[in-house]
């Protein structure tokens, strides 16, 4: 016997079954596309297999390198002066200060002034070398001044006075540059050792060493 169903029941069944299929396909299309699965993804940065990995250092290594010692960074002239290399006498002279601050310098300069302004520098220097010989010798006095002032020595002096210099003049800065290049050694002298000189114009024929001839002087010890 055939079982015969009415018609709206079949109907019913088959949209039944339409509705539940059509219910579970969007939610597995929602659930395959999650967006948290994008969103990880995106959260993570992505290095390259050959980037250079760099590693900070430790607090106290960096602490350490940026101290720098004090003796390094305090400012010591007469280490600069001595340790400084010129390649010509005309730029050590250059780098000097034409301020007079010392007594001996003062007295050391004056010399160079009247006794070989407008020679060489090379000149002036063997000048200024003749009397800080002198203060070493254990023959002369033992300071700049002394030496300078002793009677009988270096006629500009009288009474045992220095004469008055127009400090505005080139040539007096110049014999103060070239008296701290030889006060501070930093060029060696044309006259070495010497402990006398005198111009080329007299003779005085003391019978000691000559050591050089420089400019219009003429050197002995």
């Amino acid at each position: 016997m055939k079982l015969r169903f009415p018609t709206a029941t079949i109907a019913a069944v088959t949209f039944f079954a339409s509705l539940a299929a059509g219910m579970t396909s969007p939610v597995l299309a929602e659930e395959t596309a999650s967006p948290t699965i994008v969103t990880n993804l995106r959260a993570t940065p992505m290095v390259p297999a050959n980037a250079p990995v760099r590693f900070a250092p430790p607090a106290e290594v960096v602490q350490t390198l940026s101290v720098v010692p004090a003796e390094l960074t305090a400012a010591d002239d007469s280490v600069t002066d001595s340790t400084t290399d010129f390649s010509t006498l005309d730029a050590a002279v250059a780098a000097q200060s034409a301020a007079i601050d010392d007594e001996e310098l003062n007295c050391l300069a004056v010399s160079i002034y009247f006794e070989s302004k407008g020679e060489p520098l090379a000149g002036q220097l063997a000048v200024a070398d003749v009397i800080l010989n002198r203060t070493t010798s254990g023959r002369f006095p033992s300071s700049v001044c002394s030496v300078v002032k002793q009677p009988g020595q270096f006629s500009f002096v009288k009474g045992g006075r220095l004469p008055d210099i127009d400090t505005s003049r080139r040539a007096w800065k110049t014999a103060v540059a070239v008296a701290r290049v030889a006060t501070k050694d930093l060029w060696q002298s044309p006259a070495k050792n010497a402990l006398y000189f005198h111009a080329r114009h007299v003779s005085p024929n003391w019978g000691k060493a000559r050591v050089a001839s420089v400019g219009n002087h003429i050197f002995y010890r």
